[in-house]
């Protein structure tokens, strides 16, 4: 996957991957350390509609070893900054950072263990997730930004209650499988990514994919189909190409509302 950042400049001409290539991208315009990039993306996650009050957590396996960056617990998504970031080991003690954090965190460490690909783990109650979540409904593909979704989206259709031990987060871990999108029945979704960029990016898109699936089950029409080689096609440039300038608008646009979230 081709991620771009403010240090990305590449040059035009023909990608061996097939398909247009930006010339250049607008960088960011600063250098974030991994504490700051997590703060960044649970404060663009709550304004973009994905965060339930103070529910939900974001796990990052940022180094070659067996810790997780983690959000503290009790503190709202909108309002965690760099320093609230906390660093837990495989086990979810915390060994850096001044709170506590989610008894939750089974439901990340058992599937980092399992996921060498789940570099980062969002978890959280969006409203039109948890709506179609509610009656155990998969949105459908309506739209070209819904092929992100594509043969990557599922239900696990039993709710057991809170995930507070590794014994239930291993359960979840199988039910989860290999996909990176999974709608938790009467709960919400967890996504995950090998980058923060594209976790953040599938986060973002996820509610106003459901929520245009809800709009048209209303209708009680069927949409348009698209056909399978579109949307796969479809879901390559919106991983390689549209994930990275996602999350390098909305730290930008967070930076010049919200600067304080890199203290």
């Amino acid at each position: 996957m081709t991620v771009y950042d403010e240090s990305t400049a590449i040059g035009s001409g023909p990608d061996p991957m097939g398909g247009w290539r930006p010339r250049a991208t607008p960088p960011i315009g600063v250098d974030l350390t991994g504490e700051q990039k997590l703060a960044c993306a649970f404060r663009i996650l709550a304004h973009a509609g994905f965060s339930e009050n103070m529910a939900g957590h974001i796990t990052w396996a940022d180094r070659d070893d067996d810790s997780l960056l983690i959000n503290p617990w009790g503190l709202w998504w909108d309002e965690v900054s760099a320093s609230d970031v906390c660093r837990v080991d495989s086990n979810g003690a915390v060994i850096e950072g001044k709170w506590d954090v989610t008894p939750a965190y089974h439901i990340h460490t058992e599937l980092h263990r399992r996921r060498p690909d789940a570099r980062v783990v969002v978890h959280n109650h969006p409203y039109y997730v948890t709506l179609l979540a509610a009656v155990g409904v998969l949105p459908m593909i309506a739209h070209q930004t819904g092929s992100l979704y594509d043969d990557d989206l599922s239900l696990v259709e039993e709710y057991g209650g809170e995930v507070d031990d590794a014994e239930l987060g291993r359960d979840l871990a199988d039910r989860i499988g290999d996909r990176n999108n999974v709608i938790l029945a009467s709960h919400g979704i967890i996504t995950t990514a090998d980058t923060i960029e594209l976790a953040v990016y599938r986060a973002a898109s996820i509610d106003r994919f459901c929520r245009l699936a809800y709009d048209i089950l209303l209708l009680g029409k069927d949409p348009l189909p698209i056909e399978k080689s579109v949307r796969a096609a479809m879901q390559k440039a919106l991983v390689e190409r549209a994930a990275g300038v996602y999350w390098a608008g909305a730290v930008r646009k967070l930076l010049r509302t919200d600067p304080g979230v890199l203290d």
